[in-house]
């Protein structure tokens, strides 16, 4: 897990962020995302809210994946998966699942025991999370925009662990 970035962190991310969207991926831009735009995102990461992992090959990021903790007094045993993301040349590899796993254990270490995610209905995602066990609670629909202009829904999802 990474406590801070550096710059140069910063920008392997922002790079694989960019990559990624243009790619087609619904995390929260569109494309074309612009590099400061990326890397006024990264800034914010982690933080106290904010777990955050990565991968690497040959020392350069090729994924990465966030925990997000509830804050909430009613919730200590709650997080969300959040942008989990593989670099288009290095998909197919496990890194996803190996990245899921990891913010899955580092939950479990802290007393998470409820996760909840959601990602856009019909991406390769959700064969993601259904293979590893989270439960499709819904849809919602138009809930995302993409570059084009169409309107997608979001699928739901949780799992107990």
């Amino acid at each position: 897990m990474l406590s801070e970035l550096t710059a140069e962190m910063i920008q392997e991310l922002s790079t694989l962020l960019i990559e990624v969207v243009a790619d087609g991926a619904s995390i929260g831009f569109l494309p074309p995302l612009a590099r400061d735009e990326a890397a006024a995102y990264w800034e914010g990461v982690p933080g106290p809210d904010v777990r955050l992992w990565v991968a690497l090959e040959d020392g350069v990021v090729t994924g990465t994946v966030q925990l997000h903790p509830v804050m909430k007094p009613n919730a200590p045993h709650r997080a969300e998966v959040a942008k989990l993301m593989v670099h288009p040349a290095h998909r197919r590899k496990g890194l996803a699942a190996q990245l899921l796993e990891t913010a899955e254990q580092a939950a479990a270490a802290e007393g998470r025991t409820l996760l909840v995610l959601d990602t856009r209905e019909g991406d390769p995602s959700n064969l993601l999370y259904q293979s590893r066990g989270y439960i499709r609670v819904g849809r919602i629909p138009d809930y995302v925009i993409s570059a084009d202009g169409d309107k997608s829904a979001t699928v739901i999802y949780y799992k107990q662990q």
